[in-house]
């Protein structure tokens, strides 16, 4: 039985993650800053709560890390925890700066002191190239970063730490560059899951009504689960890499909404309104990128065309919603209420 460590294990990507991870047979270790807060809905969910074993721990102090790694011995590091509000960054850079370097340099600094045979997953973003000259795109490993705040420089130096570590000792590092990935578990303030939602919503006939800022903008849109496959994909490959994980197929925003009415026969026009207090100073028309080498070379699959995506997304968000609502019911029936 492999052992697999996975940091951040509470959001979208962990959880999917951790579940994939039990189904090849793994141990899973997750680690959180905090078990007492620690929301594990989304492990709930997928009913791997009671599966995977959580442990407290601060990523900063690195004698701690480096005890969890000398006491679970894992062969595989998912680093995916990490301060990773574009927003916030401008509002706490150094806070930034500090957890998303310093996390990933004790991870490092641990598996070379430890066991350099551990590979190490690295979340890397789409946000370390920043503002994208079309002639550019699609973006491809080989683009130069160049982040435009404080979280995407904090995600390049990160990106950086971990292939030097590869190049200067020979470590097994590999650094998935995901773009925009949407499930029922996204973070209810991201765009596309506030789309899907309210539109079921809608359809479901509850009150609600999408308030949005720029339309314009084309953005490289897929399926959590699926990255996730890409993630795992890596750490088996027999070299270390740096993949960028896309649908490779920029859609505009308009053309995403008035596609998800347009599945579940509703008047979009009804229910969607412009925000201009939404609307950015400044906006990337348009970004995508081009996933030929984790195709090629890791063998990764991913064929859901804009369409399929919406129609599984929009399932997803109605069993997600169904799964909330009777367990509401059942926390009211505890309760006595």
């Amino acid at each position: 039985m492999k052992t697999a460590i996975i940091t951040g294990i509470t959001g979208q990507d962990g959880a999917y993650l951790a579940k994939l991870l039990l189904e090849k047979g793994y141990q899973v270790i997750g680690l959180s800053r905090d078990l007492l807060n620690c929301n594990v809905k989304n492990l709930e969910y997928l009913q791997i709560a009671e599966k995977v074993h959580l442990i407290e721990l601060n990523l900063l102090d690195l004698s701690r890390v480096s005890r969890v790694i000398e006491k679970f011995e894992p062969d595989e590091i998912y680093n995916l925890a990490a301060q990773s509000s574009v927003g916030s960054s401008f509002d706490n850079p150094i806070d930034t700066l500090e957890y998303n370097t310093t996390s990933v340099a004790n991870f490092l600094e641990s598996i070379r002191k430890i066991n350099s045979r551990i590979k190490f997953y690295q979340a890397s973003s789409s946000e370390m190239f920043g503002y994208i000259k079309e002639e550019n795109l699609p973006i491809k490993e080989s683009l130069i970063f160049h982040p435009v705040s404080p979280y995407g420089v904090s995600k390049a130096s990160a990106h950086w730490l971990s292939v030097n570590y590869r190049e200067a000792y020979g470590m097994f590092t590999a650094c998935g560059i995901l773009f925009n990935h949407e499930s029922a578990l996204r973070g209810e303030n991201y765009v596309i899951k506030k789309v899907i939602n309210n539109a079921v919503r809608i359809k479901n006939g509850l009150p609600a009504h999408l308030q949005l800022g720029n339309l314009a903008i084309k953005r490289d849109w897929g399926y959590a689960p699926k990255y996730v496959e890409a993630m795992w994909l890596m750490l088996q490959d027999d070299v270390p890499g740096d993949y960028i994980i896309c649908s490779g197929e920029a859609v505009s925003l308009e053309s995403f909404i008035h596609k998800v009415f347009q599945q579940l026969n509703l008047d979009v026009e009804k229910y969607v309104s412009i925000n201009p207090g939404l609307l950015r100073p400044l906006d990337l028309p348009v970004i995508y990128g081009d996933n030929t080498k984790a195709k090629k070379e890791l063998g990764w699959e991913y064929n859901l065309n804009t369409d399929a995506l919406i129609h599984t997304l929009i399932e997803d968000e109605m069993q997600w919603l169904e799964w909330n609502l009777s367990q509401s019911f059942a926390s009211q029936s505890k309760a006595g209420i």
